[in-house]
């Protein structure tokens, strides 16, 4: 009977959440995200913006996602953290993102990880540090719930950064 139960459990909750269980390694799954994120980046290259990219995850799905729009919004808050965090608190239907992680190419910046702080965002993980700018130059910032994780894909997500600011002088 109780096996029985278990069984019914876990069809409903895995057809509510939309989560496929997966014999991938955290890493290989956190490298997969931080891919999409990446290729968010390189459509603000594209545009001219500078070329960082965010989305948030719940349960194995992409409920937000953005990049950075400063430039064609002319506002200095319109960070990808930002459009991703707006974006996913609309789909949840509030503003906290419990259980979600945050892929971000760079390391958050004092705004976004005090926003991240707000929304209660379970995990980040970003590619390249910011060492002028991030929040890890500030102390603690992060809800200390926050599990986080540095250097996801760093290499790539430097170059590009770096290439774009380069290409700037």
């Amino acid at each position: 009977m109780r096996e029985a139960f278990f069984l019914i459990f876990n069809f409903y909750f895995l057809k509510i959440y939309n989560f496929e269980p997966t014999d991938e390694d955290p890493i290989t799954v956190d490298e997969t995200y931080m891919r999409e994120a990446l290729k968010l980046a390189k459509q603000a290259y594209q545009e001219d913006e500078i070329p960082i990219g965010a989305i948030i995850v719940s349960h194995g799905k992409i409920i937000g996602k953005g990049y950075n729009l400063t430039e064609r919004l002319n506002d200095v808050t319109a960070h990808a953290e930002m459009q991703a965090f707006t974006a996913a608190s609309n789909y949840m239907g509030g503003k906290y993102l419990k259980d979600c992680t945050l892929y971000v190419t760079v390391e958050p910046c004092v705004m976004c990880a005090g926003a991240s702080y707000w929304t209660q965002v379970s995990r980040i993980v970003y590619g390249a540090t910011d060492e002028k700018r991030g929040a890890s130059k500030f102390g603690q910032l992060y809800h200390p719930k926050t599990t986080i994780v540095s250097g996801m894909l760093q290499k790539e997500c430097a170059d590009l950064i770096t290439s774009f600011f380069r290409n700037k002088r």
